[in-house]
């Protein structure tokens, strides 16, 4: 199930590494990040993000950590890091690597900044930047007040104004510089990471030789001392040379792994590209198994769900095991307006994934809308089960608030519907909802007490108080 959250609670307040030095010198830029990034849920696709970094963090020593990987809707090629925990990765930058290698470069590349700690070193040098800057401001204020009581020193207060200018234009020329070097050091670290897992860094070389070719042209002139990033044609030659020292540098990706990505590439197509767009891609001529899963996608989403349903059906005839195409057939039943139908295939793709929690959140959506009492129970049940590993999700908890609705637990529904809009930052509704569920609630069960926490709650970061 590919679903779009509005934003994510997570701020990125320095939304790459590559703009944070400038963040600093515009911070109307860093206010506009408030908002949280908008991401994109999907089991399969979190999934091969997660298979993909495994080893990697494995080899940077960093596997315990529970680093997540998040999806980021927006359809350029960019991946992040920007709280030390996460890798964002956006949708285009699956959908523009071309084999699993290349997007488990660039995964290389971002690990390495997460392992060379480079956020924290970053918001220390920021700090930094700020009060030198602030310092520097004051100086230049005086020297322009003394300018001005001096009887017009048009020269005193000329130099108050060099004064406060030109210490910035040094501090951003820091920064950047230091921003550099943080790239090139994790270049280097995804190739180490890379050759310790047996894996070719080629992929990553030709993704950033591309954006080198494309780039080459914006940068002829540039001065390299205010790029965030190094100069690309210096940056290439040297991961290249990197790159071609390894051993592993002709290793082919594994047949299986790159079907699995083409079928992820095909699932991000159907559900986000433009029909006409889909079928230019993946035309009726072309009959693999991603291009039919592409193609029944899209025929579903818009509006054909008889034909949609056969298509599904001949993949599944084909890979009976495959958990994905018995939810694509549960939502696109669900979503077709059939919720009783889509059950099994959803029972089904909840089986196969071993419980996934978003495909269990989505079997329990059909239960309440089958509108059969008999399968409130069950829907409680697979909720909270499914809430209790993926608790950042609006969507599960605003399906337990219909099903304990049903039911007729009202306090509990309460206090699911405050959840779900403390998520998605409506913290109003949230205190509301809370407030009356701690009214229904006996004082001090653990019902009354989560209930007071929401109602207690600061906002999640990037939210505004409302």
């Amino acid at each position: 199930m590919l679903f779009r959250l509005a934003h994510r609670k997570t701020t990125l307040k320095l939304t790459a590494l590559a703009t944070a030095a400038a963040l600093v010198m515009t911070p109307t830029l860093a206010a506009a990040q408030n908002k949280g990034p908008p991401v994109l849920r999907d089991t399969e696709s979190e999934q091969l993000l997660r298979d993909y970094t495994r080893p990697i963090l494995r080899a940077a020593g960093m596997e315990k950590q529970n680093i997540q990987m998040v999806i980021i809707n927006e359809g350029v090629f960019n991946a992040f890091v920007a709280d030390g925990r996460r890798i964002f990765v956006n949708y285009g930058a699956m959908m523009q690597s071309e084999t699993p290698n290349q997007i488990i470069g660039v995964l290389a590349h971002e690990t390495g900044h997460l392992a060379g700690g480079h956020l924290a070193k970053l918001r220390e040098r920021l700090a930094e930047a700020q009060t030198q800057m602030i310092i520097a401001m004051l100086l230049g204020a005086g020297a322009m007040v003394a300018g001005t009581r001096g009887g017009g020193n048009n020269g005193l207060a000329n130099a108050g104004a060099a004064a406060m200018s030109a210490p910035a234009e040094v501090i951003k020329r820091t920064l950047l510089s230091y921003v550099r070097q943080q790239e090139e050091n994790a270049d280097k670290a995804g190739v180490k990471f890379l050759n310790a897992t047996g894996q070719s860094a080629r992929g990553m070389y030709e993704t950033f030789k591309r954006f080198s070719d494309e780039s080459l042209f914006a940068a002829r002139g540039a001065d390299p001392y205010v790029q965030s990033h190094p100069m690309p044609a210096e940056r290439v030659r040297a991961l290249e040379e990197l790159a071609r020292s390894s051993p592993y540098w002709d290793k082919k990706d594994d047949p299986a792994l790159q079907m699995r990505h083409d079928m992820v590439r095909a699932k991000i197509s159907g559900f986000m590209e433009r029909q006409d767009t889909v079928f230019r891609r993946y035309p009726l001529s072309n009959t693999s198994v991603p291009a039919r899963y592409a193609r029944a996608i899209t025929t579903y989403l818009h509006g054909d769900l008889r034909s949609a349903l056969a298509q599904i059906d001949g993949l599944i005839q084909l890979q009976p095991a495959n958990a994905y195409f018995y939810e694509l057939r549960g939502q696109a039943l669900l979503e077709g307006g059939k919720p009783a139908e889509a059950i099994a295939p959803l029972r089904k793709a909840a089986q196969l994934s071993n419980n996934a929690p978003l495909i269990e959140m989505l079997l329990g959506q059909a239960l309440v809308a089958s509108d059969n009492k008999a399968y409130t129970e069950e829907a409680i049940a697979i909720l909270r089960s499914a809430l209790a590993r993926e608790t950042e999700a609006p969507i599960g908890y605003m399906q337990l608030a219909m099903a304990y609705g049903r039911k007729g637990d009202y306090a509990q529904a309460d206090l699911a519907s405050a959840q779900a809009a403390y998520l998605r930052g409506d913290n109003k509704t949230a205190r509301d909802l809370a407030s009356r569920a701690k009214t229904r609630f006996a004082i001090g069960t653990p019902g009354w007490v989560k209930a007071d926490d929401i109602v207690s709650a600061k906002p999640l970061p990037g939210q505004r108080s409302n």
